[in-house]
């Protein structure tokens, strides 16, 4: 789909072209110019089908009101499984930092007190097998053998009890657990990138203003970052006159002008912020006396707040200065 530049571009550059060919001061004192708008194109990041359209071309719209939707679908399932990620992950860090279950430290008691038992039994059996190698009853290879059992029994008694002791205890489990709450922090930051998908679907006015132009319609797919709509906000509506260099020096910002147009009730009040550091119109090669009278510098005002709403783009004023400091 083409976007379409405003018709108050083009009447600007109509505009300039007619200036720029006889610019000066009007008998009256004032200067020629002609109201500017700056569109902000809103867009959502992400692509999809124009799921809702709120607004209407021309109609006015509050600073944060909802405008359009896109359909966020993908958007949403995604957001749904990094919670349910974070929520387990969160599981995960309770369950380490807690002591383990009594159940659990009961059955390793259980295993010590068999590996004890087991142990005891091996000594028991040793000391008989020493006794009777000593009268050379057996061979040193069977006094080798239980020698062996009695050993690994007594190993079998180590590891139980390292194993109770770690089990009663939460601070030999730290790695485990640090390891546990960076998933929770990496599935926090998935949740948080997924709600902003989600919320960036939906695009709400930043200021006050005007609709000035709709691009797409519900069921259309919308590429990503593709303007749905342009928005005039009201403090983006200004005064754009042009002044001759024999003007310009005295002029700078701060100071109060006023605009008045065919059809106004009223002047425009407006306080310059902008003086252009170049001019529009450059004579060729050399700057006769002639020549210099062609040069025109483009000065910007800003509307006061409660007239910008009423401006129209395109709309050709004449600019007069009204206060000096």
């Amino acid at each position: 789909m083409r976007i379409h530049a405003p018709a108050s571009t083009c009447l600007a550059a109509a505009l300039l072209a007619a200036l720029l060919s006889g610019c000066g001061k009007a008998p009256d004192g004032s200067y020629q110019g002609y109201i500017e708008g700056e569109y902000l194109y809103l867009a959502a990041p992400l692509g999809g089908y124009l799921d809702t359209l709120q607004v209407a071309r021309g109609s006015r719209v509050a600073a944060g009101a909802p405008l359009f939707s896109v359909a966020a679908e993908p958007e949403q399932q995604g957001l749904r499984e990094a919670e349910a990620r974070e929520a387990a992950a969160r599981e995960k860090v309770r369950n380490l930092s807690e002591p383990r279950r009594q159940p659990e430290v009961a059955a390793i008691e259980a295993q010590l007190r068999a590996a004890e038992a087991a142990l005891r039994l091996s000594e028991r059996q040793l000391q008989q097998q020493e006794s009777l190698a000593a009268r050379a009853f057996v061979s040193a290879a069977r006094v080798d053998e239980v020698r062996a059992a009695r050993d690994r029994d007594l190993a079998q008694v180590d590891a139980a009890r390292q194993q109770l002791a770690t089990y009663r205890a939460t601070l030999g489990r730290q790695p485990e657990v640090r390891a546990a709450e960076a998933d929770v922090n990496a599935a926090v930051a998935q949740v948080a990138q997924k709600r902003w998908q989600v919320e960036k679907k939906v695009v709400a006015a930043q200021a006050a203003g005007e609709i000035a132009e709709i691009y797409f319609r519900p069921g259309e797919w919308v590429p990503a970052g593709a303007p749905v709509a342009s928005l005039l906000p009201d403090a983006q509506r200004r005064l754009r006159f042009f002044v001759p260099e024999t003007a310009v020096a005295t002029l700078k910002p701060g100071l109060k002008v006023e605009a008045r147009c065919d059809g106004c009730a009223a002047p425009i009040r407006a306080t310059i912020d902008f003086i252009a550091p170049q001019a529009e119109y450059t004579p060729p090669v050399i700057y006769s006396r002639g020549s210099r009278e062609k040069l025109v510098f483009r000065v910007e005002a800003a509307p006061a707040p409660e007239q910008a709403a009423g401006l129209r783009p395109g709309l050709p004023v004449d600019v007069r200065l009204v206060e000096q400091r």
